[in-house]
């Protein structure tokens, strides 16, 4: 893993560097969910988790979630860039454990779901008052990437003109080759399925399919959020008791792509979810064409293993038998502008490129170990 996350550093900032040349710069932030199993009358003080956080220099802070005992690490804004964001979460999947544990939790979970994590069922025709059943609820933990592009003036691109549709047309068509990406364990598959296996669909909001539109799992957000809420409100002046009397809204600054496919996981990793949103902005700015789709296209349902199982192709398959990653990532190392460090260093291996080498190393933690009779 660690010659994995040393190539997917260096691709990173070939990736950037190549960005800027063409007269941009990407912005990549993390929201990651995830739950911890502490004593009842313990209570977790997330603002000296926070402190914790900015002390290791990790631009991230971590808030209540909706369910019980679950909680999101949500990217700040701070104007990092891609392969810090990269670290920024690739350190809190490492520390947010022993930070909690600081504060009395017995176990942090970050993994895809938790199972009878939570109980209870939502009221008819309401969204957040519940009815006195009490059954369980199995909570889904989702990482989501937020993507936006500006040029070198510090002006959005998803702002106006079509550069953000055709984003979003990018990440809908090559979600479904990459999905072990973002993916990564078999539980994650069970995650997509728990609204119809257990029947929580007034409950649960996890995707089940790839879809774009404003609010499907690969969204595009200017002026108006995902739950048609005013995008990029900022509060100025406060009463007395701390409510908001005067805003201002700044959409511009917020306005992003959304792909809200992947599972939270230890075996998540940001390295190889930039490189996938870089290479997916990249696609973007290289084809000027308007390439935009009709939106009521279907791109298909996620596998529903990591394993082929019948007719079923699996994520470990989809991911091996398509070379779009492979080939974009080689396709801007052999750029003339682009240094060629990265080729030196691939100088010993048996002839893959270097797309193809990080492919391949990725593929590898999912073989399964031969069996010796």
């Amino acid at each position: 893993m660690k010659n994995l996350n040393q190539l997917a550093e260096s691709i990173i900032s070939e990736l950037e560097n190549y960005i800027h040349q063409r007269g941009f710069r990407a912005l990549v932030h993390f929201e990651l969910e995830g739950c911890y199993q502490k004593p009842i009358a313990k209570q977790v003080d997330y603002r000296q988790v926070n402190r914790k956080l900015i002390s290791l220099g990790i631009d991230g802070e971590v808030v209540a979630e909706y369910w019980s005992n679950q909680w999101e690490y949500v990217s700040l804004f701070n104007g990092q860039s891609p392969l810090k964001e990269a670290h920024n979460l690739n350190r809190a999947l490492y520390y947010l454990p022993k930070l909690f544990a600081a504060q009395g939790v017995t176990k942090t979970l970050i993994k895809p779901v938790v199972w009878a994590g939570d109980s209870g069922k939502l009221a008819l025709g309401c969204e957040n008052i519940f009815s006195g059943d009490s059954r369980a609820v199995h909570i889904p933990n989702a990482v989501q990437i937020n993507v936006s592009v500006q040029n070198l003036a510090g002006e959005n691109l998803l702002v106006s003109g079509d550069f953000g549709e055709r984003l979003q047309q990018s990440f809908l068509q090559t979600s479904l080759a990459c999905c072990l990406i973002y993916l990564p364990e078999e539980e994650a598959f069970e995650r997509l399925a728990l609204k119809s296996t257990y029947g929580l669909a007034e409950e649960l909001c996890s995707p089940v399919d790839i879809s774009g539109g404003h609010q499907g799992s690969i969204a595009l957000y200017r002026d108006i959020g995902k739950h048609n809420q005013k995008m990029g409100v900022e509060p100025l002046l406060y009463d007395a008791k701390s409510n908001v009397i005067v805003s201002h809204e700044n959409w511009h600054k917020t306005a992003r792509i959304e792909h809200r496919l992947g599972a939270s996981s230890e075996r998540y990793n940001p390295f190889l979810n930039v490189i996938y949103a870089l290479l997916n902005v990249i696609e973007t700015i290289d084809n000027t064409e308007d390439d935009t789709q009709d939106p009521g296209i279907d791109y298909g349902q996620l596998p529903n293993s990591l394993q082929d199982k019948d007719e079923n192709i699996g994520a470990i398959s989809l991911f091996h038998h398509s070379d779009w990653f492979s080939r974009t990532i080689d396709r801007v190392l052999s750029s003339a502008s682009v240094d060629n460090t990265l080729s030196i260093n691939n100088s010993n291996t048996t002839g893959l490129s270097i797309g193809q080498l990080i492919q391949q190393d990725y593929l590898k933690l999912f073989q399964r170990p031969a069996i010796v009779i």
